[in-house]
C-alpha cells in the first residue's frame, strides 16, 4: 500500500524517470536515503514496474490521433491486449463497461498511418467489431499529476495481463 510520500516520488519520477535521488529527496524535503530504499522497495513489489522514454512533440510536428471502441470476446481478452500493445501508435488502452469492451486512443504522423493501424486492429483474432472517430481538435485538456498518476496504474495492470 502506498502512502503519500510513495505517490510524490512516483510524480516526481513520472516528470523525469532519470532526476537522482538526490534531487527528488532535495524537492519532496526528505532524506536521499528515503527515497532510494522507497523507489528499491516501490521496484521490488512491483509497483514501479519499469521506466520508459517518452518523446517530446515537436510543435511543427502535426499528429493524427484516433478514439476507437473495441468489442472483443471475453476468453481473447489477453491476447488481444498482448496484441494492442505491440503498436507503438497506441497511447492508452481503457477497459470499458457497455456494448464496447475497450477504449483506446491511438497517434500518428499521417492519417494513412491510422488508416492501416485500424485494419490491422479489426483482423486481431478475438475482435469482434470497433468503430472509430478521428480527433479534430481538443477543447478542453485537464491533464494532471492524478490523472497520469491513474493512466499510469492503469498501463501497469495491463502489462501485468500482456505478461501471461
Amino acid at each position: 500500500m502506498r502512502d503519500t510520500l510513495d505517490k510524490r516520488i512516483i510524480r516526481e519520477l513520472q516528470r523525469n524517470a532519470r532526476e537522482s535521488t538526490s534531487n527528488i529527496a532535495q524537492a519532496l524535503g526528505v532524506a536521499r536515503s528515503t527515497v532510494h530504499e522507497r523507489i528499491a522497495r516501490m521496484e521490488k513489489d512491483g509497483t514501479i514496474a519499469g521506466y520508459s522514454v517518452v518523446l517530446s512533440r515537436n510543435p511543427g510536428e502535426e499528429t493524427v490521433q484516433i478514439l476507437m471502441m473495441l468489442e472483443i470476446r471475453q476468453q481473447d481478452t489477453r491476447k488481444v491486449l498482448q496484441r494492442l500493445n505491440t503498436y507503438p501508435e497506441i497511447q492508452v488502452v481503457f477497459s470499458i463497461n457497455g456494448e464496447f469492451d475497450l477504449f483506446l486512443s491511438a497517434e500518428a504522423p499521417r492519417v494513412e498511418d491510422l488508416d492501416i493501424l485500424i485494419d490491422e486492429i479489426g483482423e486481431i483474432p478475438g475482435v469482434v467489431r470497433t468503430t472509430t472517430s478521428v480527433v479534430f481538435g481538443r477543447r478542453i485538456d485537464r491533464r494532471s499529476d492524478e490523472t497520469a498518476e491513474r493512466i499510469f496504474r492503469q498501463m501497469q495492470a495491463m502489462s501485468t495481463l500482456g505478461a501471461d
